[in-house]
């Protein structure tokens, strides 16, 4: 069963930071990109920034340039968003995805994890 579990999201000052991660189980996560997504309430879903299998490419959303990091450890079938100076605008429900590539569709979706920026 494909599966992806996403943990670390919460309630942050603004000007915060964040540590999302993304469990794998059921394939093999080495082959494929990962990417994150949100979804503001009454928004549709955005990707905020994406990671090819090998680490070799990575893309980010205009908005969170800058401020935000993805990477991955294969080792750990784990990927990562590393969320810096945190805006009240960043406050959604976070989503990890696996893609066949960066430029590809998404196979399988995370449960999401919200994230309130907020003072």
């Amino acid at each position: 069963q494909l599966q992806l579990v996403e943990s670390g999201g919460g309630l942050v000052q603004p000007g915060g930071s964040l540590r999302l991660s993304c469990a794998a189980s059921g394939f093999v996560l080495d082959y494929y990109a990962i990417g994150w997504f949100h979804q503001a309430p009454g928004k549709m879903r955005e990707r905020v920034a994406c990671i090819s299998s090998n680490s070799g490419t990575t893309d980010y959303a205009d908005s969170v340039k800058g401020r935000f990091t993805i990477s991955r450890d294969n080792a750990k079938k784990t990927g990562y968003l590393q969320m810096n100076m945190l805006k009240p605008e960043d406050t959604a429900v976070y989503y990890c995805a696996g893609l066949g590539s960066c430029s590809g569709s998404v196979f399988v979706w995370g449960q999401g994890t919200p994230v309130t920026v907020s003072s």
